[in-house]
């Protein structure tokens, strides 16, 4: 059994982190989701929480559309199975929903071992999300099925379920119902979410390397690259190489986002 004060960033063991991102059409409720997440497990509190909290753009919290992908990490306590108690980190890595952001999306997944495909049980899967979910697939990642905003009276749960199963293979009664506005289902997903995402593997003794998946420009600090570590470690002040450019960096800072900034002295295999 591990306290999640063990799981310090750079001293998490790979075997407790699950890397995952959400699939799902513009408006099937992702943000809403992710904001359940990151209330369930205590990272933002009651007081901090806003609607759409990982929406930072100006642009996206007045449209209500996620752009940029987010990396959020979360300590996440099990509360069924055999592993109950045992604390574990979730990295959720928020991938746009919008049609033109398909290069985005796609270095979000090569980031994640498992993907939850997010359909509103009242509309049913859209071309769109059918798209990233191919892209998920192609990307080896396991897929986690879930109904969203069954709440909604139009809800048809059993009809898109059938549809969901046809179209991954599996059970229509595997797909999980939940409504990210109400909180219904969202422990039990992030309970799937560790006994069915494999944990992240890599060579902890090998050279450092790490896949960016995401850069923002920050006025202050420079760009901030937002990275998942493949094997070795990344260390305060370590010289990097961009192997697509060939440019040397220095480091000046790692840490995590839990959802604001945390400094670490080093990332380890499979953080993000």
């Amino acid at each position: 059994m591990t306290s999640t004060a063990s799981l310090q960033p750079g001293h998490t063991p790979p075997e407790l982190l699950r890397n995952f991102c959400i699939i799902a059409h513009i408006d099937h409720g992702k943000s809403t989701l992710a904001d359940r997440m990151l209330q369930l497990t205590g990272v933002v509190d009651a007081r901090a929480a806003r609607a759409q909290y990982l929406d930072r753009m100006d642009i996206e919290r007045e449209r209500g559309i996620t752009i940029k992908s987010q990396a959020v990490r979360m300590p996440f306590t099990k509360s069924s199975g055999d592993d109950e108690g045992t604390a574990y980190v979730l990295n959720m890595i928020d991938t746009p929903g919008h049609v033109d952001f398909t290069y985005e999306v796609s270095r979000s997944l090569e980031a994640c071992e498992g993907a939850i495909l997010l359909v509103d049980a009242a509309q049913g899967i859209e071309a769109q999300t059918l798209a990233n979910l191919y892209l998920a697939m192609d990307a080896d990642l396991h897929i986690i099925p879930v109904l969203n905003k069954i709440d909604l009276p139009g809800a048809q749960p059993e009809k898109y379920a059938a549809e969901i199963a046809g179209i991954i293979g599996g059970n229509p009664e595997d797909v999980l119902r939940v409504s990210a506005k109400t909180g219904q289902g969202v422990e039990a997903l992030l309970n799937l979410i560790v006994d069915e995402v494999p944990a992240p593997v890599g060579s902890a003794d090998g050279p450092p390397r790490a896949l960016i998946f995401d850069s923002v420009y920050d006025t202050y600090r420079g760009v901030v690259t937002y990275v998942r570590v493949v094997d070795g470690k990344l260390s305060h002040r370590d010289k990097i190489k961009m192997m697509s450019t060939g440019a040397v960096h220095e480091m000046l800072e790692v840490g995590v986002i839990s959802p604001e900034p945390v400094k670490a002295d080093h990332l380890g295999v499979g953080e993000v």
